[in-house]
């Protein structure tokens, strides 16, 4: 089977709607912008599913520096660690909009993984996909510059490349967080926001709303 015939069955299975139907295991748990999911160190027993909203993930060093190491959206996974037997929580989860989430104890993520094939498959091509994400922001911390590394991480929040998306808005997010994400100061990002906005790349709605505009990929694709 060719890699995208797979992927388009695979996207055609209904994630939301399997979770909604396991039996016990499982609850919806709402949180509040800012609020804790889970800190840096809690036991380690359940996977979480987004299905509204958006999570940060952050690791906080022995010195007290903190970092964000992902931002995820709707539809996404984490806390998954625990089913390699991993007893502690290597990083924090936080809110960053009013999120719902479903937390699923690990034995029935276990069970279900085993018993119902479709769900397995989805859940390995999202791993491998994120897998791949992470693989190619190592590649972009070591060889692009700030800005490249910065009109990126825009570009990904926003989702372009995503089947049938176009020009998303996204939630503000703080230029501390940026700075933190791709590994440069606040008043750098300060400098290439600026400087994106004034070329047309990006605007701002109401203060709230980051509007990305696909123009900003020329960043990324330029020598």
């Amino acid at each position: 089977m060719k890699p995208v015939v797979a992927a388009k069955r695979l996207s055609k299975f209904d994630t939301k709607t399997f979770l909604s139907t396991m039996d016990g295991g499982r609850k919806i748990v709402t949180f509040h912008k800012r609020q804790s999911i889970f800190v840096q160190g809690d036991s380690s027993d359940a996977v979480f599913y987004i299905q509204t909203g958006k999570v940060k993930l952050t690791v906080v060093s022995k010195s007290g520096k903190e970092a964000t190491i992902g931002i995820l959206n709707a539809g996404d996974f984490f806390g998954e660690s625990c089913l390699t037997g991993q007893p502690r929580r290597l990083y924090a989860a936080t809110a960053m909009t009013d999120c719902s989430v479903m937390r699923i104890d690990k034995k029935s993520v276990m069970e279900v993984l085993h018993r119902e094939h479709a769900f397995s498959d989805m859940f390995v091509a999202y791993l491998l996909t994120r897998n791949i994400r992470y693989e190619e922001d190592l590649v972009d911390q070591l060889f692009n510059s700030s800005e490249k590394r910065l009109a990126r991480i825009l570009l990904l929040l926003a989702h372009f490349g995503r089947e049938g998306v176009h020009e998303t808005p996204i939630p503000n997010i703080s230029q501390e967080t940026l700075a933190e994400m791709i590994g440069t100061t606040r008043s750098r990002v300060s400098f290439f926001m600026n400087r994106f906005r004034k070329l047309g790349f990006i605007d701002y709605h109401g203060g709230d709303d980051l509007q990305i505009h696909s123009s900003l990929l020329n960043v990324v694709l330029h020598d």
